[in-house]
């Protein structure tokens, strides 16, 4: 049995090899080591291996998908080894031969179709990547519902095209992993490395064309080369690990370049689109604006959100379809009903094409074209009606009511998880299943009544029929009474265990053969038909898919409508012109948490980013809300261009091809970069790539460094931006400096945040106006955050000296002073002021009694005066 592990292993590098032995995966030498310490289970020892012992550790089969989603998690690859005959048969084969095993499957985070293996609500891509010619081109496909694309990528945008697709596991050539150039691509993402020939772009148009039944791949796209390597690649490696249970997968279909606005994986981390900068959804725009129902919904509105639409026209295509029911609340609740019951058509289509669905996957793929049916009445609209534009989603639904039917009339209301279980084909489908069941349940009772009968011949009114896997059926009787069976020549003793005896009976092991075998044929029999409905999905699968994609639609759609009724959205206007107006913008996910925790309303302001004023320079305090000002308007791009409604009075966009935002702070000190360093690669990749339809978003640039170092590399870039990149742009800055630059430049002026200062206190508007900031109120907002009273006192005898006298001469007078908290110390209070407000409670305070204690502070204080 070892030398059949170790061949298995050997033919499975660097994966865990979970080997089947009976009702265990079993796990020896250092594969036992690392899954015992992954999984936290208790590494064990069994037989010796040159003189040492064997480590293993084992899971049970019944609960192994659980151990296979916390490895996979933690990025091991397992390879499944399956016993592939019943130990019956190999003991009668000649000799002593264990059971014949074979690795049917390798599982990877990019190969998962399982439903407990998958988050619902997110894809889970296989990526692959290839260079041909100088060119690099991207694969990915989704396993779990058969989505194939391709993409051609220059090798400046493949960081921003990964950080779109964001696969579950991405495969390169050993020649790609080498480069130097390519280290910080591939660094945060562990790809698995394969050999060359593998992207081999001859073999891989040979394997496509295979795969989908063609002659040549030109019907479904222009692809070079490199796309081909890569398409060709990740198919291969599905083949290999599926161990030639390939999915359904849709013909690869082409990204073109500049289809979606491209986005940075920074620029995703700093506006937070699908996940916050703290991990999850909750905060992120993604988490605000989903209001899908089902998991195939919520993919696809993370999957726009990834790739938000460059051209006008699809773009308006989603919008007219959001509009009829944004203004049709009837439809859209009905619509929204339907999908609440709606499961998964996609993935429970995926799981019984590769062999890997059960009785509850055909009832989803049931329910699925059941609420497609129902819905597609609903959304069928005869032009000009307002529904015209969900006329082609109707198409797509309609059309499935045989298979609706054949699979309602075969299931049964309670199904098990498993095939092999039994149980799932409803009574009167099938005849021949209905007479085998009928023989198994009369012998069940057969063998209730011959314990009523051994009962009563014996006596023994507690003796029972029992069965377990290793003896079947068996007589049992406690210990006290197992002598009368002992001498009865009809009883036959099997076991003795603490507390009974255990006997059978010619009769007992007759019937129990006829009960097994009619079982067995049930089984068989409901086995066929399993096989024989999953046969109708698979022949199916392209209009289900097809189906399964509209659903998902439906849903996205629906919700956002859902969504700009709630809040308040309106619709944008989309178009290649190179405008940016918001009028009355707001931020989706601030705006929800500010109505949500204290219904507070948001303050809404105005962005216009037209040719003769496309940059801003945006001043004011910290807290002011510069930031949100300057996110809110990307994601409000972001929304428009998914198809959205956006939370505006009115707004006007211009196509925006590249987002980019360098706004927060953060290091990166396992790359050796400081905050500061952080802060200019990400300046120089905008000031790199910008172009005039991006839309750049810049805060704070220059200050991790001294000030005159900040101010200048501010200045330079702000210059940069408008006359090299000629982007549309906002420019927070404290450096107010900058602000002399608005006369020279001719598309830049200026904005503030508005406050308003009362005495020694300011309050924060949240309202952007022209203009510049006259000052940061840095120590207002210090004194906000509860920095000690003395060191706010010499901060702003500090600041006053700074702000009076030149710079230079200032800090050096400063010097001169006393210690920084020596000169802040505070003075002890005046002699008997302590005694007279201790122990007072200001709350518990009449007006007449505050007025007398606010003399006697008053007449104690000008005593202590005058006493020194």
């Amino acid at each position: 049995m070892m030398r059949q592990y170790r061949t298995a292993k050997d033919a499975n590098p660097g994966c865990l090899l979970f080997f089947r032995m009976g009702d265990f995966y079993e796990l020896f030498f250092d594969d036992a080591v690392a899954a015992a310490a992954a999984l936290d289970i208790a590494l064990t020892r069994r037989g010796r291996h040159q003189g040492e012992d064997i480590p293993m550790c084992g899971v049970p089969v019944h609960a192994a998908e659980s151990y296979l989603q916390r490895l996979i998690r933690k990025g091991f690859r397992v390879a499944v080894c399956e016993q592939i005959e019943e130990p019956v048969a190999s003991r009668k084969r000649a000799g002593k031969t264990p059971v014949a095993r074979e690795v049917v499957r390798v599982l990877t985070p990019g190969t998962l179709t399982e439903e407990a293996l998958l988050d619902a609500r997110h894809h889970n891509y296989l990526a692959a990547l290839a260079e041909a010619g100088g060119a690099f081109g991207l694969a990915w496909l989704d396993m779990s519902t058969g989505e194939f694309h391709t993409q051609p990528v220059a090798a400046e945008a493949l960081a921003a095209a990964l950080a779109r697709i964001d696969p579950g596991e991405l495969l390169v050539a050993d020649r790609l992993l080498a480069r130097a150039d390519l280290a910080s691509v591939f660094e945060e993402r562990a790809p698995t490395a394969l050999p060359d020939a593998r992207f081999d772009s001859v073999s891989a148009r040979r394997r496509l064309c295979a795969q989908f039944a063609v002659a040549a791949l030109d019907a479904f796209g222009g692809f070079d080369h490199a796309e081909i390597a890569a398409a060709g690649a990740a198919l291969d490696y599905v083949a290999l690990t599926q161990r030639g249970q390939m999915p359904r997968l849709a013909p690869p279909a082409r990204l073109a370049a500049g289809a979606v606005m491209e986005i940075d994986a920074q620029t995703r981390r700093n506006l937070e689109i699908v996940e916050a900068i703290s991990g999850g959804r909750e905060g992120s725009l993604l988490g605000a604006i989903d209001m899908t129902l089902t998991g195939a919904g919520a993919r696809e509105i993370a999957a726009r959100l990834a790739a938000p639409l460059t051209a006008p026209a699809a773009i308006r295509a989603r919008q007219d379809a959001l509009a009829a029911f944004h203004d049709d609340a009837d439809l859209r609740e009905a619509v929204r009903a339907a999908l609440r019951r709606c499961p998964d058509l996609a993935r429970a289509v995926s799981r019984l094409t590769v062999g890997r669905g059960g009785p509850r996957d055909l009832a989803a793929v049931r329910d699925a074209i059941g609420c497609a049916g129902r819905l597609a009445p609903l959304l069928a609209a005869d032009p000009p009606s307002p529904r015209a534009a969900l006329s082609e989603a109707a198409a797509a639904l309609d059309g499935h009511g045989a298979l609706c039917q054949a699979l309602t009339d075969a299931l049964a209301p309670d199904l098990p998880l498993l095939a092999r279980d039994g149980g799932f084909v409803a009574a009167g489908y099938d005849p021949a299943l209905d007479e085998l069941r009928v023989l198994r349940d009369d012998n069940r009772r057969l063998i209730a009544a011959l314990q009523a009968r051994y009962a009563e011949e014996t006596g023994i009114a507690s003796l029972k029929i029992r069965h377990n896997n290793v003896l079947g059926y068996f007589v049992e009787a406690t210990v006290a009474t197992a002598e009368r069976l002992a001498d009865n020549a009809r009883f036959v003793h099997r076991q003795t265990i603490a507390n009974a005896r255990r006997f059978t009976t010619v009769e007992l092991a007759g019937l129990e053969r006829r009960l097994a075998d009619a079982a067995d044929r049930a089984l068989a029999r409901e086995l066929e038909i399993f096989a024989c409905l999953a046969a109708q999905v698979t022949a199916a699968a392209e209009p289900l898919a097809a189906a399964a994609r509209r659903l998902a639609e439906i849903d996205v759609t629906a919700a956002l409508a859902a969504l700009a009724v709630e809040r308040r959205h309106v619709r944008p206007v989309v178009d290649d012109g190179d405008g940016f107006e918001i009028v009355g913008g707001r931020h989706p996910v601030v705006e929800l948490f500010l109505e949500r925790d204290d219904g507070r309303p948001f303050i809404a302001n105005d962005c216009d980013l037209g040719p003769d004023r496309r940059l801003w320079l945006v001043t004011g305090p910290n807290m002011a809300g510069k930031s949100t000002f300057l996110r809110q308007n990307a994601l409000i791009a972001i929304l428009a261009q998914i198809g959205a409604f956006v939370p505006a009075e009115r707004a006007h966009i211009g196509v925006v091809d590249r987002l980019f935002s360098r706004v927060g702070a953060a290091d990166d000190l396992a790359r050796g970069r400081s905050t500061f360093m952080v802060e200019m690669v990400e300046t120089a990749v905008i000031l790199n790539q910008a172009g005039p339809r991006a839309l750049v978003v810049l805060d704070e640039i220059g200050r991790g460094t001294a000030t005159y170092d900040g101010l200048s590399i501010a200045w330079a870039a702000l210059e940069h931006l408008h006359e090299v990149n000629r982007a549309r742009a906002l420019f927070a800055t404290h450096f107010h400096e900058l602000a002399s630059l608005v006369g020279r430049l001719d598309a830049l002026c200026c904005a503030t945040m508005r406050v308003e200062e009362w005495g020694r206190e300011i309050v924060f508007l949240h309202e952007v106006a022209p203009g510049a900031a006259s000052q940061s109120y840095g120590i207002h907002v210090a004194r906000l955050a509860g920095l000690p009273a003395a060191a706010l006192a010499r901060a702003e005898e500090v600041l006053e000296t700074l702000e009076t006298g030149g710079q230079s001469r200032a800090l050096a007078a400063l010097a001169e002073e006393l210690p920084l908290f020596a000169a802040a110390t505070p003075l002890p209070p005046p002699c008997g002021v302590c005694g007279l407000i201790e122990g007072v409670n200001p709350d518990e305070l009449s007006p007449r009694a505050a007025l007398d204690l606010l003399y006697r502070l008053s007449a104690a204080s000008r005593g202590a005066g005058e006493n020194g």
